[in-house]
């Protein structure tokens, strides 16, 4: 049953880039990562789990701050090595800055710009 994950074209360190993609507006959340694993739990379970290359173990989304991402769809790009996640974002928050989504900054006159609300104070979501 995991002949469609041998036709991913995973990295030299058994990673592929996730896109994860809101279902009902198009808004891309975020981006990261997924090994063999993740992305196999992610299609049995239907909630997203991704790869923390920080952490350096499985992450299911929303564990900590109950922001889970349900998934409605897995797609795969055409060459092979991106996935998206198409997806319903539990609480209206999928960044860890208590914002909606994590392209939150615009580049203006050649800086940075904060353009998004920050909606929950990470405190709040995971403690100080």
């Amino acid at each position: 049953m995991s002949a469609w994950l041998d036709e991913i074209r995973w990295t030299a360190d058994g990673l592929v880039p996730v896109v994860a993609q809101e279902a009902g507006t198009g808004q891309v959340l975020m981006v990261a990562w997924m090994n063999r694993e993740a992305l196999a739990l992610t299609a049995e379970e239907g909630y997203a789990v991704y790869w923390s290359r920080s952490r350096g173990r499985l992450w299911r989304k929303g564990e900590e701050s109950g922001h889970r991402q349900k998934v409605l769809e897995i797609r795969l790009d055409c060459d092979e090595d991106v996935v998206l996640l198409k997806v319903e974002q539990a609480g209206g928050i999928a960044c860890h800055t208590g914002r909606h989504h994590c392209f939150y900054r615009v580049l203006k006159d050649g800086r940075w710009e904060t353009v998004e609300p920050v909606l929950k104070s990470p405190d709040s979501i995971y403690g100080a």
